[in-house]
């Protein structure tokens, strides 16, 4: 692969990228194709496309093309990188029920791990708070080069976290949660007080002096009740997903499941319910007993049975620049390597709420293409370069 041609003579800065082999995590058949990028969207895509004097040719011919890889589920940039306790931002300790904490505000936008993703083709990630509280409070969407994280977001507060399982009990044990059906009562309460507070504001109308007290917990789940944002809810037992699916549905609200370790045991349940699963992190060992059917062959069973499926990292408990090889590990296991390509970009898009912009290679998206010169799932592949909104970051 090679730059023919590099002319920014125009107002605008315009990309071509010609006669690659076109993965582009839609139809299954990749087809040779050009693709024109225009101020960082995808333009044009066809054969043979008219170009102007501005514009960057990159021959692309041998090779082949694939949309920026998309993590829907981890915590990078908020877990410093080797430095221990003092960048350990994903968790607040203190408090189990936190709906107002935001995960962008605890980013660090220059952690070294983001251009090991970005090296690796994985250009966008969807991050926020871990599993120790009850509500964790939003995750964040954010591309994985910049230095400032607001201008690396994509979407923001596009779910609210919640967890289920062994983490709360664990951290909460000697304080305020010792059981599940603590876990559980704690989110139906904090679910439930935002419901009335919500309500009374509704009846305030527009006469402000008649609203309750300000209480930002309460207004951090209002989008949540209002349906603009799903529960993001941490389950991997399938008693624990159980749960999480009852109390979505006592309360009207949306919900993707995160981790599902135990998904191929319910496939029949799951496949009722047509909620977003995020499966994953099975590179691991397991470290404990919700975790004891941890398997590879999870995310291709719970997507074979029709199953919206995206594999993740959680990621730095995988490093994030693996994720292409957790999907490999899934092909491995059995997946169709088509539905482990949407794994790791549509289907995650679609996890996180941002397929509008990332995901695929489509005429208006972004511009995050990766070009490789063999499948992304073997490890002897190599990952050429990478554009992130129609910028080369490798």
């Amino acid at each position: 692969m090679k730059v023919i041609k590099k002319i920014h003579q125009g107002v605008k800065e315009m990309i071509c990228f010609k006669n690659g082999n076109i993965h582009n995590g839609i139809i299954e058949e990749a087809f040779i194709a050009d693709i024109l990028v225009e101020d960082g969207k995808i333009k044009e895509i066809g054969e043979n496309l008219s170009i102007d004097a501005a514009c960057e040719i990159v021959d692309a011919t041998g090779k082949e093309i694939y949309p920026g890889f998309v993590e829907a589920h981890g915590h990078i940039g908020l877990d410093g990188y080797g430095i221990g306790y003092e960048g350990m931002d994903y968790n607040e300790m203190n408090d189990i029920v936190s709906p107002q904490l935001r995960g962008l505000d605890g980013i660090k936008a220059m952690d070294p791990a983001f251009a090991k993703a970005a090296s690796a083709g994985v250009t966008c990630v969807c991050v926020g708070p871990g599993s120790a509280n009850v509500l964790g409070g939003t995750f964040t969407t954010i591309k994985t080069v910049g230095k400032r994280s607001d201008n690396m977001v994509v979407r923001d507060a596009v779910a609210m976290k919640c967890a289920f399982g062994e983490n709360p009990k664990r951290c909460y044990r000697d304080k305020t949660d010792s059981s599940r059906m603590t876990t559980a009562f704690k989110l139906r309460e904090a679910l439930a007080k935002a419901r009335e507070y919500m309500n009374k504001k509704d009846a305030a109308g527009d006469d402000i002096t008649k609203y309750p007290a300000l209480d930002m917990k309460c207004e951090a789940l209002i989008p949540v009740l209002k349906g603009e944002m799903p529960l993001k809810a941490h389950a991997h037992a399938t008693d624990d997903i159980f749960t999480a699916l009852r109390i979505a549905k006592e309360f009207g609200v949306k919900i993707t499941l995160e981790h599902v370790t135990e998904g191929h045991l319910i496939v029949d349940e799951l496949v009722k319910e047509n909620v977003p699963l995020a499966v994953g992190p099975t590179l691991t060992s397991a470290s404990k007993f919700e975790l004891r059917n941890k398997s590879w062959v999870t995310p291709g069973v719970l997507a074979k049975a029709g199953c919206q499926v995206s594999i993740i990292t959680d990621s730095p408990v995988i490093p994030q620049e693996y994720l292409p090889l957790c999907a490999g590990l899934a092909v491995q296991a059995g997946m169709d390597p088509f539905a482990a390509l949407q794994a790791i970009t549509i289907n995650a898009a679609k996890h996180a709420g941002i397929s509008d912009r990332v995901g695929s290679l489509e005429v208006g998206k972004d511009a995050d293409i990766v070009i490789t010169d063999g499948c992304p799932f073997e490890v002897s592949t190599t990952v050429e370069q990478v554009y992130i909104d129609g910028v080369p970051v490798k």
